[in-house]
């Protein structure tokens, strides 16, 4: 008897020894630009381990030029993989199935910026430089929409192109590239900017979506991700300086030339957008009405050749 209490004794010990990556579900996430405040709620649900505390061994990567993120989704380099709502959407309509599994955004950051003083609707067959790693849904509605015909010139990232004159206009979300041009000391007047969101263009953004195969066969893992997600994010809105801490630490490993003023400016962007418009709250959920908006105009422009629904985006 007690050589069967002593043995069970040091095989509770071993567990107990043994690392809990071992026993947790790995889940690989692949964010949708490199390391930024943008993604800070994830970088501290795995660095105050509310990811490890619900049974996931969580890795994140941030895509490269040559791997986006839907590229590594594609060919099972990652579980879960960030994309704005209409990418979603699109790629769906496309016959890849998609399910959200997190919604981080709730409004649109979209900003059209005119280089010439000019009113972005006067610009009719004008450059606009867009984000090479975007597709600029809202810009391509907004062209057709108004019969603006632009003339688009990808870039990479930065506002050079812009600044140097090259283009008449940018494409700029408003937690990054205008924050760059603010910083640069470039006048924008407000009738010479045209936030979509002020335009009946109030699109959710980024989300985390999985292969619909994946979200039936791993609920349990992706319900254990937005969980945890949820809580890195509200630590986060509550603890923004110590957020920050663990922020500039992911900047630094992934060698990204950046400051901690930019990124603080970019997180104080991120966590207003947060905030839904009529509930005043950080809920986290795609809202029905919004997909039903974007599909609805992206059907309409001839983006897609068929409506995606609220439904079907969640899973349903």
């Amino acid at each position: 008897m007690r050589e069967t209490i002593k043995l069970s004794t040091i095989g509770l010990i071993i567990i107990m020894l043994i690392p809990l990556r071992l026993w947790a579900n790995k889940f690989v996430f692949t964010t949708s630009w490199t390391a930024q405040a943008e993604f800070a709620g994830y970088y501290v649900a795995k660095e105050k381990g509310f990811y490890r505390e619900a049974g996931l061994d969580v890795t994140i990567q941030h895509p490269s030029l040559t791997s986006s993120s839907m590229k590594r989704l594609q060919t099972d380099q990652c579980d879960a993989a960030m994309f704005s709502m209409m990418s979603a959407i699109y790629f769906i309509s496309q016959g890849f199935p998609l399910v959200n599994i997190f919604q981080d955004s709730m409004n649109s950051s979209n900003i059209l910026v005119s280089r010439w003083c000019t009113d972005p609707l006067q610009m009719k067959g004008k450059k606009v430089a867009i984000f090479n790693s975007d597709p600029s849904f809202l810009l391509f509605a907004l062209s057709k929409m108004q019969g603006l015909d632009f003339e688009l010139v990808p870039f990479i990232s930065g506002i050079n192109l812009f600044l140097s004159g090259a283009v008449d206009a940018t494409m700029v979300v408003s937690y990054n590239e205008y924050i760059e041009l603010l910083q640069a000391g470039f006048n924008m007047p407000k009738e010479y900017i045209y936030r979509f969101s002020e335009h009946g263009y109030n699109i959710q953004e980024n989300g985390v979506y999985v292969k619909r195969s994946y979200f039936m066969a791993h609920k349990q893992e992706v319900e254990k991700f937005a969980a945890a997600s949820r809580k890195g994010w509200e630590w986060t809105a509550a603890h923004p300086d110590e957020a920050l801490d663990i922020v500039m630490k992911y900047v630094k490993e992934q060698k990204v030339s950046t400051n901690r003023v930019k990124q603080k400016l970019m997180l104080k962007e991120v966590l207003r957008l947060q905030v839904d418009r009529e509930s005043k709250q950080r809920e986290f959920r795609v809202r029905a009405d919004m997909v039903r908006k974007a599909s609805t105009i992206m059907k309409d422009c001839g983006m897609i050749k068929r409506r995606v629904t609220y439904h079907e985006l969640i899973g349903k």
